[in-house]
């Protein structure tokens, strides 16, 4: 048993001492290292190490969270009591309670990069993306660059049995370009994220691409009003998978408060679209071996062809709709789990992005996307957005200051996918065509 297991063990022991029915106990140690860099300056340079250890107990149907810093077990019995009196002090919660300890192996997903950077090297990545942004024709300025690295090894026991742990670990990059003069300046960025360093998108690349888009975006035009179609980049196409995440979350469908919670074996996208979730996807993003509970990862389908298959569920949410948890259970040392997907995606199509747009006389490319116009009772969605013109099949001027329009159930069902799905998010979608949307420009 590790050291941070051992810990745990402790906890719960003292929990049980303290007459908590059942318990589980959290551990989460971590180090960051993250630079900022603008105009050639370095602004910050920080560093931060910490531990946290939250306990939950249960006592009959009534339920308590406590957290601390300090792992000495000397203070356990004390930690423990308060956490059972104040159990005591809310009311019952029929749903709640720990799972039913849920057998398998915990699967081996590459996690843990034993690289760790210098500041020098941070710094020098940084400089990478925005140097290269600077030296971007058209650009003028700079919102300046950061690059980071953390490591967090997170522990997880219960007293249904369950106790496992592992170490993840994060290198970033983001850059922030601005091009034009005066009122008529523009920004755009580009930012990367991998588990591994090897796998972290190369910063200069990340530079010119954020002063590029920037450069782009110069002088933009206001469109019509007009019903056109919409062609969403797959930097913003991903925001409407976030939107169907929200409303197949247990919690929500739970409530009643979900547009999709009459939807279960129902189309509610277009026929033969997929989308994925998988915890298990060796150096993703979101990967865990087990979720917020203790329950192994696996890989799932949320929707196949056109069809939602299952809610996205912890073990609490699972009960209040007579289900078994799907292993989606999130949580901080001081939090209750609540359901959140993992790694999610939408399954590519077969056309290229140009081939896609090409019968599109006239629409809007989709780049940006502002404000969270969303009701996720209704489904009726109203955001800002900002992009290009498409003429012909071709993208061609700048547009901003409008907003796309539509309820999501109807716009899921008109979904068409490109080919060019790449792994970049953890919530991730290849460019996405919706036609017939409300465009309200001037």
């Amino acid at each position: 048993m590790s050291a941070h297991l051992d810990t745990l063990d402790h906890l719960l022991r003292a929990a049980r001492a303290a007459g908590a029915d059942a318990a589980d106990a959290l551990f989460v140690n971590g180090a960051s290292l993250s630079v900022q860099r603008r105009l050639g300056k370095v602004e910050q340079v920080e560093r931060a190490e910490g531990q946290d250890i939250g306990l939950r107990v249960f006592v009959g149907r009534r339920s308590a969270i406590v957290s601390t810093t300090d792992p000495t077990p000397s203070g356990f019995a004390a930690l423990a009591e308060r956490a059972v009196a104040m159990a005591g002090a809310v009311p019952e919660d029929p749903h709640g309670g720990l799972p039913e300890r849920a057998t398998g192996t915990i699967p081996a997903l590459d996690l843990a990069d034993a690289e760790e950077p210098e500041v020098a090297a941070l710094l020098a990545r940084a400089a990478a993306a925005e140097d290269t942004a600077l030296g971007v024709k058209g650009v003028t300025n700079s919102e300046g660059a950061d690059a980071s690295w953390s490591r967090t090894r997170i522990a997880l026991a219960a007293t249904n049995g369950f106790s496992g742990e592992y170490t993840r670990a994060s290198h970033s990059i983001s850059v922030t370009a601005l091009a034009g003069t005066g009122t008529g300046m523009e920004r755009d960025y580009d930012y990367a994220s991998a588990t591994h360093l090897a796998d972290l998108e190369d910063a200069a690349t990340l530079g010119r691409l954020a002063a590029e888009q920037a450069v782009a975006r110069l002088n933009p035009q206001r469109p019509a009003t007009a019903s056109l179609p919409v062609v969403f980049s797959p930097r913003v196409a991903g925001s409407l998978l976030g939107h169907l995440a929200s409303a197949i979350n247990g919690a929500s469908v739970a409530r009643g408060t979900s547009f999709l919670r009459d939807s279960m074996g129902q189309r509610v996208l277009a026929a033969g679209l997929t989308v994925r979730d998988d915890a298990t996807r060796a150096r993703g993003l979101r990967s865990r071996p087990f979720d917020g509970e203790g329950v192994p990862a696996r890989a799932q389908s949320l929707v196949e062809d056109g069809v939602l298959t299952s809610w996205v569920l912890d073990a609490r949410s699972a009960r209040q709709l007579g289900l078994t948890t799907t292993g989606h259970a999130a949580r901080g040392v001081s939090s209750p789990p609540s359901p959140s997907t993992t790694n999610l995606w939408l399954e590519p199509g077969a056309m290229t992005p140009e081939a896609l747009m090409a019968d599109i006389t006239l629409g809007i490319y989709v780049t940006e996307l502002i404000g969270m116009g969303v009701n996720g009772v209704t489904g009726d969605y109203s955001r800002g957005a900002a992009g290009f013109m498409i003429r012909n099949g071709e993208i061609a001027e700048a547009v901003s200051g409008f907003t796309i329009a539509g309820n999501l159930k109807d716009m899921f069902t008109r979904m068409a996918p490109a080919n060019d799905l790449r792994f970049r998010r953890g919530t991730d979608s290849p460019t996405v065509r919706i036609d017939g949307m409300m465009i309200a420009g001037g």
